[in-house]
């Protein structure tokens, strides 16, 4: 379920049709695609992602020889994971309420 979602939110977000094998490869062109021609779309979908600044400056920072599309698209999809756990985590059944105490 968490890959397919994942899969699902790339693919929208980016425009892409990946699938699970070629993801990484496919949303890593798409950001570097984007570090060139429309950068300001790059920093707002990062934004929107909820991607940590000072943790991308760093893994950039550190990693300069790398693959920037790559390691921006690893930081994508941990910020997703970590989304999706947290929800299910917090995900309140409604049977543990009294019918009184529901919206």
């Amino acid at each position: 379920m968490m890959k397919t979602e994942i899969l699902q939110i790339a693919n929208h977000t980016f425009s892409l049709t990946a699938t699970e094998n070629n993801l990484m490869q496919l949303l890593a062109e798409k950001i570097n695609e984007l570090i060139v021609n429309d950068f300001n779309k790059l920093i707002s979908i990062l934004y929107r992602a909820d991607i940590n600044e000072k943790k991308l400056n760093k893994i950039l920072a550190e990693n300069k020889n790398e693959d920037a599309g790559k390691l921006i698209a690893l930081l994508y999809i941990e910020r997703h994971i970590q989304k999706i756990k947290s929800r299910a985590e917090n995900k309140t059944d409604l049977k543990d309420f009294e019918e009184e105490e529901r919206w």
